[in-house]
């Protein structure tokens, strides 16, 4: 039995050495941080507005061009029987929210205002 669990732990033990070692990385030459005079690298600023696109003015269309485009659509019907449709079902696999009940204290239809 014994001889049996010693061949089990030897190779356990040397993984473990083994990678106990790899993990091991050589000192870094950081510098001390209450040397006044140690060399540390420059600072780099990166601003978050670097990317920032100005607006840009958009050339505007002939408004006798878009009123006939939105007569060939439908007029204001085919906007109004755009938004009767149902919206599209959400897509979050989230289960709801369970209501959280009004506190105890507050009248109702009070929204929780004191009464005196």
């Amino acid at each position: 039995m014994k001889i049996a669990m010693f061949r089990w732990l030897a190779p356990a033990f040397l993984f473990a050495i083994s990678s106990a070692t790899l993990a091991q990385t050589a000192p870094s030459k950081r510098a001390d941080p209450l040397d006044s005079s140690a060399v540390v690298p420059p600072l780099v600023f990166q601003s978050t507005l670097g990317g920032y696109q100005r607006h840009a003015e958009q050339s505007v269309g002939s408004w006798r061009e878009a009123n006939d485009t939105v007569n060939r659509i439908g007029g204001w019907r085919a906007y109004a029987r755009e938004a009767r449709q149902p919206d599209p079902p959400a897509t979050n696999n989230a289960p709801p929210k369970p209501a959280t009940p009004a506190p105890a204290s507050a009248p109702a239809g009070h929204g929780g205002h004191k009464m005196n």
